[in-house]
């Protein structure tokens, strides 16, 4: 039979040993720790007794309340039991006999339908964005130093109204300098009052999935599209019905007659994603009388469209007409950076305040403090001169992509115009070449965003979508070289 009196020495030890590496906690919880993780590793079998609060005061060299102050949390949470006159103990605080214990293996959860069904459109994450990340943008240009300040300007005079709960849409001063940019350099006609400042493009598409449709209700989609709204609306349970992209855009007249009619029709008319495609006035005119006879919604996302290097920015579909069935749809990830979290609706009158109700309800208002700032920052001019800026980046970061493809190019790599936003899409002669392009980038160390992940059904046409917002002028040139060898070496 064990001595009782040896296993509490050696506990002792065992906690000597533990308490005498460097450790930024507190003794008393470096040593509930130590007991803890002994016990549930099995190490302090049911049963065992612990020395005394006094004899382990004094072997670890610690005050005696340090000692009771863990093993009394311990006992509070079920893991010790203090048995007067015998000592404490630790407990049986398993689920039945050890023997009988199953535990589950975490490395195989099931998900719901839902999940699986949103893994389809979700890549593995990368540890930092590569060279040809789409939707990135140069994060190293952004002016932190000023925005640090307008942030701090805030942060100090913020009312204590804005650590409240809020439903009142955003900050008013926000709303209105938002109506204005939006008015001039877009065409969108608004007022102060409909502008609902979301956390992000994607909380937008979600609000207008749950409140305009219902399950089983059919989205017309680009395709290739965004898999981000594609994600959002297969997510809210809705049927995804693909409208093929041409050279025009979105081409309702392709589809069969027997096509579902809509509820909600997704288009990126300014610069379509991924293609880059502008949808012309005719079929925009086409596409808000085809909402009006369905009673659609057509949700416009309007995602870069400050970044066009051949012309002004295009006037919006939502602009075109009084009481257009049009919500338009912004973000600050593309043009700022994607860690502000701020985007925007401008909602018909009749939707603001249901659509500011359910969103206060689901999703909270907040970042009051940052959209005070983003206000003053485009108040100020801050933000047409950081937009000036990057345009020229831009274009100057596509002019080295394509310098380095040239070799390529000049043996049949076609590229995509480029005239606005911040990638170009090269098309690959088959989808064999565009796996094995994205096989032999992942050994590199790049990552490749085929084309044909754009597609919600097949057949799908093979291609690469590269970004180049969001790296340097030396980081593009060393992948697009590799990309334009690799490419000439496999073509």
């Amino acid at each position: 039979m064990t001595d009782p009196n040896a296993h509490r020495l050696w506990i002792q030890e065992a906690l000597n040993l533990q308490l005498a590496e460097p450790d930024d906690r507190t003794l008393s919880q470096r040593l509930y720790d130590a007991l803890r993780s002994g016990i549930q590793q099995g190490q302090l079998p049911h049963g065992s007794a612990l020395p005394s609060s006094r004899q382990l005061a004094s072997s670890l060299g610690i005050g005696r309340n340090t000692v009771l102050g863990a093993t009394d949390r311990l006992i509070a949470e079920g893991f010790l039991v203090s048995r007067p006159g015998a000592g404490v103990f630790v407990a049986d605080w398993q689920w039945g006999t050890q023997q009988d214990l199953k535990i589950p293996s975490l490395t195989n959860v099931a998900l719901s339908q839902r999940g699986e069904r949103l893994l389809e459109f979700t890549a593995p994450s990368s540890e930092r964005h590569t060279a040809f990340e789409p939707g990135v943008p140069a994060l190293d240009r952004f002016p932190r130093e000023r925005w640090q300040r307008l942030l701090r300007r805030h942060q100090q005079r913020a009312p204590v109204e804005w650590f409240d709960y809020q439903n009142a849409g955003g900050v008013n001063a926000l709303r209105e300098a938002l109506c204005d940019y939006l008015r001039l350099s877009r065409s969108v006609r608004c007022h102060p009052e409909q502008i609902l400042i979301t956390q992000g493009a994607q909380q937008g598409f979600e609000l207008v999935a749950r409140l305009l449709a219902d399950v089983g209700d059919s989205v017309w989609m680009e395709e290739p599209g965004y898999g981000g709204a594609q994600a959002c609306f297969a997510s809210a349970g809705l049927t995804l019905q693909p409208v093929p992209v041409d050279s025009d855009g979105l081409n309702v007249a392709s589809l069969p007659a027997e096509t579902p009619p809509p509820k909600l029709i997704y288009v990126t008319p300014s610069h379509q994603y991924p293609s880059g495609t502008t949808l012309p006035l005719s079929r925009r005119t086409a596409l808000l009388a085809l909402a009006q006879r369905h009673g659609a919604w057509i949700i416009e996302d309007d995602y870069d469209s400050e970044f066009r290097y051949t012309s002004a920015p295009i006037a919006s579909l939502q602009g075109l007409m009084d009481n257009a069935p049009v919500i338009y749809v912004g973000t600050f990830s593309k043009v700022l950076y994607p860690g502000l979290r701020l985007g925007y609706l401008v909602l018909p009158p009749s939707l603001v305040a249901n659509f500011q109700r359910i969103n206060a309800r689901l999703h909270r208002e907040g970042q009051y403090v940052a959209q005070a700032a983003l206000a003053d920052f485009i108040g100020e001019g801050h933000f047409s001169r950081h937009v000036a800026r990057m345009r020229k980046c831009y274009r100057h970061r596509q002019a080295t992509l394509r310098q380095a493809l040239a070799p390529a190019v000049s043996h049949g790599l076609e590229l995509s115009s480029g005239h606005a936003g911040m990638h170009l899409v090269a098309y690959l002669q088959s989808h064999a070449l565009e796996r094995e392009l994205v096989h032999r980038g992942k050994q590199a160390g790049l990552r490749l965003s085929p084309l044909s992940s754009f597609y919600l059904q097949a057949p799908s046409r093979p291609g690469l979508v590269l970004g180049y917002a969001g790296a340097t002028e030396a980081e593009i040139e060393r992948a697009s070289r590799w990309l334009s060898e690799t490419w000439l070496a496999l073509a």
